[in-house]
């Protein structure tokens, strides 16, 4: 009988984490989850997934002692940008020293590669689109700075210490399990807002694009990514998107097609700093991983409509 392949997850509790670690199981790994639920939550992790409460910048090496991981995707950070704005040292401690000390453990523990949750955030304004990958790095938030920096600390103890890597760049996140509160995805907040009958205000025309892709197609991505071929030569950062635009007032009929709304559209002043158009080309993730979104965005809007129906009706 072949030994189960052994994989931690950090942030495994989060919205894309709990994803990921449904895919993992899928596919035979023994799953092992850090997460210390200031955003995630415990009940999104499978009862028969080993778990650990504690943040990445804690002592982890009774961690990797128990759970020997052969892969780690790394999944926990300080998410907000807003946050990173504000309070950039602790942007800088969670993304980049957490990232670090995370990266110490594989070293020490033998672990064969680190996929790891980059952001197309990296990329800063746009000077082309779709953006690719050698797109230069002009990031405009220290949340971007900082998840930027840490793939170069993956790139060192890949150099250094033979930890392989993946940087997977993600697009607009969206899906189900995703928390409507705080600096949310606006897919999130629309369905929250829309299924309670409360105004959901669109920032500025509503014709800036964003590119989104979703959560169950950036899982998979994940798990993909931990056991691809990789070329040596290759600096492996994927783009993990639809390479499409859509405009944020058709992601809201949409929304509001599914979650039976009549509400109307409300208008408020756009918000500064937002960049108009984003689009992240994938064809990289294509060639190299073999991965390619399976969900069409009014198929991903469906399903999370429905879930938050269900999530409203259990409240």
């Amino acid at each position: 009988m072949t030994e189960q392949k052994r994989c931690l997850v950090t942030g495994g509790a989060g919205f894309i984490g709990s994803h990921t670690v449904d895919v993992l199981l899928e596919n035979g790994y023994q799953v092992s989850v850090i997460d210390n639920l200031s955003t995630g939550k415990r009940e999104q992790v499978p009862k028969d997934v080993q778990f650990f409460e504690m943040n990445i910048l804690d002592n982890l090496e009774l961690i990797f002692e128990a759970a020997r991981p052969q892969y780690v995707i790394h999944l926990a950070a300080q998410i907000s940008v807003s946050v990173s704005v504000r309070e950039p040292e602790i942007d800088a401690k969670n993304n980049i020293l957490g990232t670090i000390h995370l990266l110490e453990q594989c070293r020490k523990f033998g672990v064969k590669r680190i996929v790891y949750a980059s952001s197309g955030a990296a990329y800063g304004e746009p000077q082309f689109l779709p953006l690719t990958e050698e797109h230069p790095k002009l990031c405009v938030s220290p949340y971007g700075i900082s998840k930027y920096v840490a793939e170069k600390y993956l790139y060192f103890y890949r150099h250094q210490f033979g930890v392989e890597f993946a940087a997977m760049r993600y697009a607009n996140v969206f899906g189900p399990r995703q928390d409507p509160h705080g600096e949310a995805g606006v897919v999130a907040i629309f369905n929250e807002k829309l299924l309670r009958g409360e105004d959901a205000v669109i920032f500025g025309d509503g014709e800036q694009t964003r590119d989104f892709v979703y959560v169950k197609d950036v899982a998979r991505a994940n798990v993909m990514a931990i056991e691809a071929q990789l070329d040596p030569s290759l600096y492996p950062a994927f783009n993990v998107s639809a390479q499409k635009q859509t405009t944020v007032n058709t992601l809201f009929e949409l929304i509001k097609k599914y979650a039976g709304s009549t509400q109307p559209a409300i208008h408020g002043p756009a918000r500064g700093g937002d960049v108009y158009h984003a689009c992240l080309a994938n064809e990289k993730i294509k060639t190299h991983l073999g991965w390619e979104p399976r969900y069409a965005v009014e198929e991903g809007i469906r399903e999370t409509a429905e879930f938050f129906r269900l999530r409203m009706v259990e409240q």
